[in-house]
């Protein structure tokens, strides 16, 4: 199991006042908590860490998942595989992310004229503000090239190797980095970091203070497709120790006639969130898109609730899904839809 192909150890943000906002709680004035912002209605969102640095010109590190933002996609060819949004995402390219990133840079306050730093949301020359992309499948729906070609070449790209191989094919970008392992042989998640990626953007400390001596740090799971909850194992013996934030999996399960499982769905999530205690699960991968060509045929959509899952398993005799009040045990559900975010305290 790699990072990004099956789990992304990363966390979003977004406070653009177009856009529907959740707070958790009144935003500090430096940024204490990540939070996510849904891009569009299907799988692609922005990451938005916290920098630390009072000092620093910024206050966002900014991360791109699975960025698919204009146009159709299609695998193999259109005759048998083409899909389009059924719903328009909320920022329509990467130069409406770049405007989103940089209003939410002005709406945290944060002024850099006399640091004497030109990189940052002030400045109209700045280079792009999104610091990382990451592409977690090669399918065109997740490594969508259209879309990818509008970033800035000087944007680093963190991918699986199939995605990996393709992204380079285009001779785009200055740096793509194949996703370093993190298993049971690689349980450091701090090994799992690798040039220009800071070891805080894998996971972040929970405390900002330098003399707090718990190295314990809180991630993001991400999984568009679904992972069974045994291969989280690695997670519970992460060391340092790792707290999950948040789990994104989706609730619809997808699967082709011939038998291929595509999305696990919402009984196989809800396993997962119970594996992980995250504090919440949020979906993923669920847009009903407009579907065309040879596939669309033969593919099987059960569109799955938490409820409904909850309720298979307390029938299977599942003592936690039948105690009062419990619900998700630790965590809770929380759905976004297109273009709305959530500051996850």
């Amino acid at each position: 199991m790699t990072v990004l192909e099956f789990v992304h150890w990363v966390i979003m943000a977004g406070l653009e006042p177009s856009l529907e906002v959740t707070e958790r709680r009144p935003a500090p004035t430096l940024p204490a908590d990540a939070s996510l912002t849904f891009v569009n209605a299907d799988t692609t969102w922005l990451v938005q860490i916290p920098l630390r640095d009072p000092t620093a010109s910024r206050r966002w590190y900014n991360i791109l998942l699975d960025p698919w933002l204009t146009g159709s996609q299609s695998d193999v060819a259109s005759w048998f595989s083409k899909q389009s949004h059924a719903v328009e995402p909320a920022l329509g390219g990467i130069g409406e992310v770049e405007q989103f990133c940089r209003k939410v840079e002005e709406l945290s306050g944060r002024r850099s004229e006399t640091s004497g730093d030109t990189n940052h949301a002030d400045s109209p020359t700045s280079p792009s503000l999104i610091d990382a992309v990451a592409i977690s499948h090669e399918f065109t729906d997740h490594c969508h090239e259209a879309t990818l070609r509008q970033c800035d070449p000087s944007v680093p790209v963190f991918a699986n190797r199939k995605a990996v191989d393709l992204i380079r094919g285009w001779k785009h970008f200055d740096t793509v980095i194949e996703s370093p392992p993190f298993d049971g042989e690689h349980s450091n998640w701090r090994e799992a970091s690798v040039d220009p990626l800071p070891t805080i953007m894998i996971t972040f400390p929970l405390s900002s203070d330098p003399d707090d001596s718990d190295p314990t740090a809180e991630a993001i799971i991400y999984t568009p497709h679904g992972i069974h909850a045994p291969s989280l194992s690695s997670v519970a013996s992460a060391a340092p120790s790792i707290r999950t934030l948040a789990l994104l999996h989706g609730l619809h399960d997808v699967s082709i006639d011939w038998g291929q499982q595509l999305n696990l769905g919402a009984h196989n999530g809800l396993a997962a969130q119970r594996a992980l205690h995250a504090r919440y699960w949020i979906g993923t991968h669920d847009e009903e898109k407009k579907g065309g060509g040879l596939v669309s045929w033969f593919l099987r959509r059960k569109a799955i609730t938490v409820e409904d899952a909850l309720l298979e398993a307390a029938a299977k005799g599942d003592g936690e899904a039948k105690e009062e009040g419990n619900v998700l045990g630790d965590g809770e559900f929380m759905e976004l839809g297109n273009g709305k975010s959530a500051i996850l305290a």
